[in-house]
């Protein structure tokens, strides 16, 4: 089934609107796939030395943004999974800075990181891509906000395009 309506206003905050901003209209499954095939394609050529690379002082490495940007999927989609079951909790909030700082992404290659990132977009085109509309329209309470399946799968993406404009600009 296409899985093609956006996420209304009232389905995230609107901190967030920016990156659903970002998606463009379209089967979202079909511009998950392609976007990760963009973004695979634009660092496949970078090598270790160009991976480390900041473009200013206290800014993350270009390693560190694939990892935030593969650490926020694991972590939209978790709640996004916690939604779409009918959790009733509120889960907590995730703070980018610490978690890119813990997790040592710079000792680590950029075709692991890389490597890491594809399987989990591959496992959650299969998750995203087994729910209805039902499930989609389903809300859960996340870092104090109330969001939609859809809009949390919406902010995957567009995230992950946000980074990607990012590097482009910014690192390559």
């Amino acid at each position: 089934m296409p899985f093609t309506r956006r996420p209304a206003a009232d389905e995230y905050h609107s901190f967030y609107g920016t990156y659903v901003g970002l998606v463009p209209p379209g089967d979202l499954l079909e511009i998950l796939r392609e976007a990760h095939l963009q973004t695979a394609k634009l660092l496949a050529p970078v090598d270790e030395a160009k991976a480390l690379y900041r473009y200013a002082e206290g800014k993350w490495s270009l390693k560190e943004v694939v990892g935030h940007v593969a650490d926020t999927e694991r972590i939209f989609s978790f709640r996004a999974l916690s939604f779409a079951r009918l959790d009733p909790n509120s889960l907590p909030g995730m703070e980018q800075d610490p978690y890119v700082c813990a997790a040592l992404f710079d000792r680590r290659p950029l075709k692991s990181l890389l490597e890491e990132w594809r399987h989990l977009r591959a496992a959650n085109l299969e998750l995203f891509g087994s729910w209805d509309e039902e499930t989609l329209d389903r809300r859960g309470s996340a870092s104090g906000f109330e969001f939609t399946v859809r809009a949390l799968v919406h902010i995957v993406v567009g995230h992950e395009l946000h980074h990607r404009r990012i590097l482009e600009e910014r690192y390559l």
